[in-house]
Order: C-alpha cells, then sequence, then structure tokens
C-alpha cells in the first residue's frame, strides 16, 4: 500500500471547504510542522492555540488577548473574518461543553464559506455525534527512515553545541539503528537517543540495546502483548523444508518493499501452524522474525480476556494498534484456539466478538504485520480460520523423520556444549522414532541431569536409558494424532 500524504489530503479538505478536520495523532510538533508548511503552500495564516499562551499566529510572538481560556478563542475564531487555519493541539476537552460544541458547530458553518480550517489532533478522539458528521479524519503515518535519520543529525547537532560528541557507528549499524527507531514516535525516539549519547558522549552500536529495551517498555505497557529478543535462528530449525522454502520466497518482500509493491506484491498476512504438539511450532515463529530481520511480538491469549464487558475487546484493539504502530512485525499468535475457541456460549459470546473484530483486522489492517499463529486443536478452531485467504497458507507440522531427528539432537547437544561425533546419534535416532523434537530435547536435558548427579559424563548408553524411560505423546495420544494426521492430509501443506 502507498505510503498516504497526509499534506495533500488535509490541502483538499481545506479546498473543498471541511471546516472541521481531526488530525489522529499524539504527535503536535509533527502536526504543527506539518500544518506550517500547508499554510506555506496555500498562502493563509496559521494560528495556534495552548492552554498556556492562548491563541496565536504562529510565525509571531504575542497571542491575542484573553484566548487562553478556551470558550475566549473560539468566540474569537468565530467573530475573526479573517481566512486562516486554526491549530487547537490534544482537543478533547473542548468537546466536554455543550456551549463549546455549539461554537466549534457556528465555526465550522462559517468555514464552509470562506477559505481555512478548524483543525484539531488527538489520539483516538471521541467526538460527539453532532461534531462526528462534521468532521473529516485524516491519519497521520507512521515517520519514515529518513524522519528518524533527520532526527539523529539535529540530536547531534544539538547536543554537540553543550557536550563533545562522536558517532561511532558504521553504515550497517546506523541502518540497523534506524530500522529500531521505527514505531517510536519522534519524540520518543528523541528522548532515548539523547540520554544514550549523554551517558558517555557517544552514540554507538551497543546504544541500539537503549532502542529496543524503549521498544519493549512501549509494547508491554498495556501487558497484553510481549516483546520477544531476536534469539533464534532457521538454523535452529531441523528439517521444515517446506515452510523454509515458502518463507524463503517471501524474504525479498520484506526486504525490498518498494521493489516488491513495483511488482504487484503487497506485504503477505502470515501463516497458520497446526500439527503436534512439541514438534517446533512455537521454534518456528520466532525464528521467521529472526530469519526475516523484524520484532517479534506474541499475544498472550490469558492477558487478553477481562471480567468487565467491553475490556476484552478494548484490550485487543490496543494490542492490534500496537503491532501496526511497530510494524513491520511478525505477530506470534501461540495456541490460537485457546484465544478464539469456537463456540462462545461460555464466556458470554466474548470470543465470538473478538473473533470478529481479529478477522475484520486481518482484512483490513494498514501495518504491515505478519501474523503467525499456532493450533494444536484444530477442531476447537471456528471454520472462519480455516477458510482459504484468511492466512496466506495452512502448514501442518508432524513429527520429525529419522534425518530430521538425528540434525534436532545435534541442535540440542551443541547448545549445551556436547561434540555430537561423540555419540552413536544412528542408535538414539533408531530408538526414538514417532518422538516430538522437545521429547528430544527432554532426553538430552535428563540424561544430563542423571550422569550429573552420579558425577559421570553423557553417554550414548545414558541417553538410550532415557529414551526407554519416555513415554511419548504419539503413544499415549495416538488416536488423536491419526486423526489430526487425516485431517490435514487434503487441507494443509507439509511444513515437513
Amino acid at each position: 500500500m502507498a505510503r498516504r500524504d497526509p499534506l495533500h489530503d488535509i490541502e483538499l479538505l481545506v479546498r473543498s471547504r471541511h471546516g472541521l478536520i481531526i488530525i489522529d495523532t499524539d504527535e503536535e510538533e509533527r502536526a504543527t510542522t506539518l500544518l506550517t508548511h500547508l499554510a506555506d503552500s496555500m498562502q493563509l495564516p496559521l494560528f495556534i492555540w495552548t492552554r498556556t499562551r492562548g491563541l496565536r499566529r504562529a510565525d509571531l510572538d504575542n497571542a491575542v488577548y484573553g484566548t487562553a481560556d478556551a470558550a475566549q478563542a473560539l468566540a474569537h475564531i468565530a467573530a475573526s473574518p479573517i481566512p486562516a487555519i486554526y491549530l487547537l493541539p490534544s482537543s478533547a476537552a473542548l468537546f466536554n461543553d455543550e456551549a463549546q460544541q455549539e461554537r466549534i458547530k457556528e465555526i465550522v458553518q462559517q468555514f464552509s464559506r470562506r477559505d481555512g480550517a478548524l483543525v484539531m489532533t488527538g489520539e483516538a478522539l471521541a467526538l460527539p455525534a453532532t461534531l462526528e458528521r462534521l468532521a473529516s479524519h485524516v491519519g497521520m503515518p507512521k515517520p519514515d527512515l529518513k524522519e528518524y535519520e533527520k532526527l539523529v543529525e539535529q540530536i547531534l547537532r544539538d547536543l554537540s553545541k553543550r557536550m563533545k560528541v562522536r558517532m561511532l557507528m558504521a553504515p550497517a549499524e546506523g541502518r540497523r539503528l534506524l530500522h529500531q527507531l521505527q514505531g517510536l514516535t519522534l519524540l520518543e525516539a528523541e528522548k532515548v537517543l539523547t540520554k544514550a549519547i549523554v551517558e558517555d558522549g557517544l552514540l554507538a552500536a551497543d546504544d541500539i540495546a537503549y532502542v529496543v529495551a524503549a521498544k519493549k517498555a512501549l509494547v508491554e505497557r498495556d501487558g497484553v502483548l510481549e516483546y520477544y529478543p531476536l534469539e533464534e535462528h532457521m538454523s535452529e530449525v531441523a528439517d521444515m523444508t517446506g515452510l523454509k522454502a515458502w518463507l524463503g520466497k517471501r524474504k525479498n518482500i520484506i526486504t525490498d518493499p518498494e521493489a516488491a509493491e513495483q511488482f504487484g506484491l503487497s506485504f503477505p498476512k502470515g501463516l497458520l501452524l497446526v500439527g503436534v504438539p512439541g514438534c517446533g511450532k512455537s521454534l518456528c515463529a520466532k525464528a521467521v522474525a529472526m530469519e526475516w530481520g523484524l520484532p517479534l511480538l506474541k499475544l498472550d491469549p490469558g492477558a487478553l480476556y477481562n471480567k468487565y464487558i467491553g475490556e476484552t475487546e478494548k484490550n485487543f484493539k490496543r494490542a492490534m494498534v500496537t503491532a501496526e504502530r511497530l510494524s513491520p512485525v511478525v505477530l506470534w499468535i501461540d495456541e490460537l484456539e485457546k484465544a478464539f475457541a469456537a463456540g462462545g456460549s461460555e464466556d458470554g459470546g466474548v470470543s465470538q466478538r473478538v473473533l470478529g473484530t481479529f478477522l475484520s483486522w486481518m482484512q483490513d489492517r494498514s501495518g504491515e504485520v505478519f501474523t503467525v499463529a499456532t493450533a494444536n486443536d484444530v477442531t476447537k478452531l471456528p471454520a472462519e480460520f480455516l477458510r482459504k485467504g484468511r492466512f496466506d497458507e495452512t502448514f501442518f507440522v508432524d513429527l520429525p523423520d529419522a534425518d530430521a531427528r538425528r540434525a534436532i539432537l545435534q541442535i540440542h547437544l551443541r547448545k549445551r556444549g556436547k561434540d555430537a561425533a561423540a555419540f552413536d546419534l544412528d542408535k538414539v535416532v533408531a530408538a526414538t522414532v514417532d518422538f516430538s523434537g522437545a521429547e528430544l530435547e527432554q532426553v538430552i536435558v535428563s540424561g544430563l541431569y542423571t550422569v550429573f548427579a552420579a558425577k559421570q559424563q553423557l553417554t550414548t548408553d545414558a541417553l538410550i536409558a532415557e529414551v526407554a524411560a519416555t513415554r511419548p505423546l504419539a503413544q499415549t495420544m495416538a488416536e488423536r494424532i491419526t486423526a489430526l494426521r487425516d485431517w490435514a492430509r487434503e487441507r494443509t501443506v507439509a511444513a515437513n
């Protein structure tokens, strides 16, 4: 989707005599800069109102006498015959008084007959119905990389006037910093970067950690989303050749979105991973983010639901707004069936309402959010999720075959500082038919505990002993896994 130009949109509204324009943003400085450019291009004066100074012309210092009071400011605007643009930042409080609402309606009607407009800013402003019918909303796009780059240059320039400042970043590290800043407002980014530089007089690669910490705090402020650091890599995912090939074909869309858009491709929606528990579905979600170099957010279904009426839906919408704000991003929803169970009568229909909101968001979302959803029990998933088009693809993750089991054993031995060549892996692989990846990992972990307690070293025989003591899920839940495979055979693509 092409990036919209709010300057063009607002100018079009003003020329079309739309008298009340709402800029949906809490970034007042960006809105002021935008309207300054607009006023210059349209050759109209710009007046800005604040509670402390009152109503003043943007290019003059003195404010109109007595206009610090909102009612007086609106009265002055209504009485002024001058074609102008009037900016009222953070305007929510102006709607609480019915007299002020009527005054705003009067002003809007006047602008239907002359040039100019009344512009208000605020995030998710709740307008009274009488004003909502008159208002035109304009979204403020997220800052782009050029804006972040200009911000960094400005901060370094301003700080160098009062202290010694050095920039110690290679070009690749600088690009990484700018990409990590995505999702922060310019004001938030300025605070984070200023703190990082003032601490030691340097802007270096280590300071990227400050940005990551700020984004983590932003995401987890509401307690619905979790920010996961990128720790896993596709090399840590054994097998999954079908899934890896699918992701590889789409990686260029992430790394070169402009070329992809010119070619007619849009940002992918996401994928659904269903399959046997413990076979690496969650690991794949983490690895996708690492492979594509995108932040990973996890939606926690347990934190989503609230006992108060309407709060669950608000929690979900807030989580989606946060995900879009940080886009491009990978959104991981683990055990999807727990968040959107079919039925919904037990919870008064809350899960069905959230499901409807989620499906609408998947269809209409404005941000580049790649959703990776995992599910263990497809029988509990609503049919709407399984319909073609909701996700780009549905993959089935089965139990690992012999080659995959060997690779999994090698990965987990290497993680724990063990040389895989010192073990007879063929013997262990032959003994672990129908073991999941999680069960193979546990064989190694349990074996390490056993030999550590006995003050011995891990051996092939110790691993085989742990295998013999394990009842894999494929045996204890054989009927369920057989039914899952039968369901997936004609409905999904093999991930393995």
